[in-house]
């Protein structure tokens, strides 16, 4: 007997016109040819590595969880032209995939899974770690958080004597071009977990991480709150598509 549940224990719908059709023939109609498929992309990636993987192929694996019993290639490749790469559906907002045909609770569970993996891999690099002597591993971590996200977030690092990673906080969450930052907020927090010293970072939804006024302006003011309290602003990075920014490095800090 089938076992009902709510839609986040189903997989999700076909996707209109496309998810039995294609240059290869109907997979769901050949579920010997649909398995076959799935066997020699895994297959693949245990003999090369993922580096032998093309993005859509990377995607159609994390799929593969969410329909079991489907040609999942088309959607892949819908959502890769949706989103732009491999990185960006899996950070893209929920309600966004949502409105991809084929896309429900199933899909996108899965994609999230994903994100919050990478997420946490990232920030092992860092956790324990002394983060001036870290730095690289620290800018991929804030990286692989927040460069693809939809909305400008402000996130503190906060540091203990030895500069070793205590706590990672977002702050605040802001609209496309503007995240509030109250630097009393700030400090008030620092005290909270005994931190001596922080590193900014918010992101540039735009991908251009080059900061402006207003950010300049802002990081100025966290600066002074801190150092009243003895508390050190190590730095404030602005993480973008297109890279990262120090604002120590140009002189602002």
């Amino acid at each position: 007997m089938a076992r009902s549940g709510s839609g986040s224990d189903r997989t999700d719908p076909p996707l209109p016109g496309l998810s039995d059709t294609g240059a290869a023939g109907s997979f769901a109609s050949d579920p010997q040819m649909h398995q076959q498929h799935r066997e020699r992309l895994r297959a693949k990636l245990m003999r090369a590595g993922p580096e032998a993987l093309a993005d859509y192929e990377l995607l159609e694996l994390v799929l593969f969880r969410a329909i079991p019993r489907r040609d999942v290639k088309p959607l892949a490749k819908v959502l890769m032209g949706r989103f732009g790469n491999f990185n960006h559906v899996m950070s893209a907002p929920v309600r966004q995939l949502e409105r991809v045909p084929g896309v429900g609770p199933a899909v996108i569970r899965e994609l999230k899974i994903v994100e919050a993996t990478a997420h946490r891999f990232a920030q092992a690099g860092i956790l324990g770690q002394e983060v001036l002597s870290s730095w690289d591993a620290v800018v991929a971590y804030c990286r692989a958080r927040m460069a693809h996200l939809p909305t400008e977030e402000f996130r503190i690092l906060f540091l203990d004597r030895q500069n070793v990673l205590i706590a990672d906080e977002a702050q605040q969450k802001g609209s496309v071009d503007h995240v509030p930052v109250y630097p009393r907020e700030v400090a008030k927090r620092a005290l909270e977990l005994n931190a001596s010293a922080l590193l900014l970072v918010h992101n540039h939804p735009s991908g251009d991480p080059r900061p402006s006024q207003a950010d300049i302006k802002m990081t100025r003011q966290v600066e002074q709150a801190l150092s009243a309290l003895g508390i050190t602003l190590h730095d404030h990075l602005i993480v973008g598509k297109a890279g990262a920014t120090s604002l120590r490095s140009l002189g602002h800090i």
